[in-house]
C-alpha cells in the first residue's frame, strides 16, 4: 500500500498569497477613508452646537482643517432642526482605483443624534 501524502501545493500557496496581498492592498487604502469618516462624524458632531447655518459650517471647516478632513466641506451638509436641537447630515464618496478601470465605490454617509 501507498501512502499518499495530503496538503497543498505550491500554485496553491501562490494563490492563496496573492489574494491575501490584493486583501491587504485594498484594506490599507480603504482604512485611511474609514479614519476620515470618523473625523467627519466627531466634526459634525462639534458643529451642531452653532445656532445658526453659518455659523455650524464655519465650525465644522474649522475642525477639518485641524484634523485635515478633504472630502467634505461646511457648504456639503445638510443643516436642519429637530425640534429645539440641530441636525447636521452629510453624505460624501470615495473612489478607490484598484487596476485598469476597476475602481471601488465607498459611500459614507451620517447624521448628528
Amino acid at each position: 500500500m501507498k501512502n499518499r501524502q495530503g496538503g497543498i501545493s505550491f500554485i496553491g500557496v501562490l494563490f492563496v498569497v496573492g489574494v491575501l496581498a490584493f486583501a491587504g492592498v485594498i484594506a490599507a487604502q480603504a482604512v485611511p477613508t474609514l479614519i476620515e469618516f470618523q473625523a467627519v462624524t466627531k466634526a459634525a458632531n462639534k458643529a451642531k452646537e452653532g445656532s445658526s447655518v453659518p455659523e455650524v459650517r464655519t465650525i465644522f471647516d474649522k475642525a477639518a482643517q485641524i484634523d485635515d478632513i478633504k472630502s467634505i466641506t461646511g457648504k456639503d451638509l445638510e443643516i436642519s432642526k429637530e425640534g429645539d436641537k440641530v441636525v447636521v447630515s452629510f453624505a460624501y464618496n470615495k473612489e478607490i482605483h484598484i487596476a485598469g478601470p476597476a475602481y471601488l465605490l465607498l459611500k459614507y454617509t451620517g447624521r448628528t443624534k
